[in-house]
């Protein structure tokens, strides 16, 4: 890649993707997304959505999310402005990661991205008020086919770097893993 460089993690397919950043007197300049670059990651995908959310608080916690197949998604997301704890973890039946999950911190100053494929939920905290974050997706929003797991399910042992401050009604309402679960059939 020639303006992007990536580096993988242990889940297949979850990578952490960085902007050369080029500076000079005026300040700086950085590609943020090139299909031609990013071709061979996002297999006959292209991005349909993006989305930007903002959390407040400092220890907001929102997801952990996913869409479930024929719906489930390829996720490009971004840090633009203070920083977060991002997770990701992998429901894929069958992947030698299945319920593994990583943690990485974003912000902008780092100038990186986390490609998270379909099959993986996500879901993340905000280590500053005010964080901000970009979504760049390959389907569409569908209601219907939206899937989560809770963020403080102990099955998940997810280790929040801080309290948590807020969550959504709905984030704090969805289920815990059962011993049925056996991944998402993509």
């Amino acid at each position: 890649m020639d303006k992007l460089s990536r580096q993988s993690t242990k889940l297949a397919g979850v990578e952490l993707i960085t902007s050369l950043r080029h500076s000079d007197s005026r300040g700086s300049f950085s590609r943020w997304f090139c299909q031609q670059e990013l071709a061979s990651l996002l297999p006959r995908q292209q991005i349909v959505q993006i989305n930007h959310s903002i959390s407040s608080k400092q220890g907001t916690v929102r997801g952990m999310h996913f869409q479930y197949p024929p719906y489930a998604e390829y996720k490009l997301v971004r840090c633009i402005v203070g920083r977060v704890f991002d997770v990701v973890i992998d429901l894929r039946a069958g992947s030698a990661s299945f319920m593994q999950h990583i943690s990485v911190e974003l912000s902008p100053e780092q100038n990186t991205m986390l490609l998270i494929p379909p099959g993986c939920a996500h879901g993340f905290q905000s280590l500053t008020d005010n964080a901000e974050l970009l979504y760049l997706h390959s389907a569409f929003y569908t209601p219907d086919a939206e899937g989560g797991l809770r963020f403080d399910d102990p099955a998940l042992k997810i280790d929040w770097p801080l309290p948590i401050s807020c969550v959504s009604e709905r984030d704090a309402q969805l289920p815990l893993l059962n011993q049925h679960f056996s991944g998402l059939k993509l």
